[in-house]
């Protein structure tokens, strides 16, 4: 989270000052314990989280949704608060600015169009070519983006492989989508 600028070690420790100077300001000083682990959604990163935990009345997490979660399911007898609002998971553009790239739908197609997904960056999510509504490159639905059947076009084009769009793309199966509810993923192979 760090790399977010949102929960890294200088972003919780600014956050503890400034609650502690708060409180002590309302004369209702508090005492904050401070401290940051590699992943919150990783069980065995969530081991050095064990002895802090006991030691305080509730947490306060600046990790994505999933690691919040993951802390309050390890440490079920706390209140676990969320310190971000968690809004999707993107590509760093440049200094303080992300952009969504995957939605994290369950049924990849970035194979089949050069590494752009249209399900995440085509505001219609078509999967067999553009709409026929974007002008100059860009977006029908909204001109300041460009239009995710240009780039993927250019992009088959640069790698030599334009012919993948001649080939028709079933619908999806959105069933597998976050929207249909929590998902599981399993990897047989890495279990021990």
């Amino acid at each position: 989270m760090s790399v977010c600028l949102a929960g890294g070690e200088r972003e919780v420790s600014i956050t503890s000052y400034a609650v502690r100077m708060a409180r002590k300001l309302d004369r209702k000083p508090i005492e904050i314990s401070q401290i940051t682990i590699e992943r919150q959604c990783d069980n065995e990163f969530l081991k050095e989280l064990a002895e802090p935990v006991s030691k305080v009345e509730a947490v306060v997490s600046f990790a994505c949704g999933a690691g919040v979660q993951a802390i309050a399911e390890r440490f079920s007898e706390k209140p676990v608060y969320a310190g971000l609002n968690t809004e999707f998971l993107g590509v760093l553009e440049e200094q303080a600015v992300w952009n969504e790239k995957c939605l994290g739908c369950g049924n990849c197609v970035l194979a089949q169009f050069g590494g752009i997904c249209p399900v995440t960056r085509c505001a219609k999510r078509l999967l067999n070519g553009p709409c026929g509504g974007s002008t100059e490159d860009h977006c029908e639905v909204n001109p300041e983006r460009p239009c995710a059947w240009q780039l993927i076009y250019n992009r088959l084009k640069a790698i030599g492989q334009l012919d993948r769009l001649e080939e028709i793309v079933m619908p999806k199966d959105w069933s597998t989508a976050w929207y249909s509810g929590p998902r599981k993923i399993v990897r047989k192979e890495h279990q021990v």
